[in-house]
């Protein structure tokens, strides 16, 4: 059987982390940044993990992570 191919769009959003949950980036750090203050800023550079919810969804997405 042909190994299974992962997504390449959640590859590059996502990675497993030593537990088995998925880390991912925070959103709102691309554009409109004068008219965000420097606390808010700061923290949307730290990651995030995946909700619970939707860590099936991910799981099939990237079959071997």
């Amino acid at each position: 059987m042909p190994k299974m191919k992962s997504k390449s769009g959640a590859k590059k959003r996502f990675r497993a982390t030593a537990t088995g949950r998925f880390k991912r980036g925070q959103k709102g750090m691309r554009h409109i940044l004068t008219k965000k203050s420097q606390k808010r800023k700061r923290q949307l550079r730290k990651s995030a993990l995946v909700h619970e919810t939707n860590e099936k969804q991910i799981r099939a997405m990237l079959p071997y992570a």
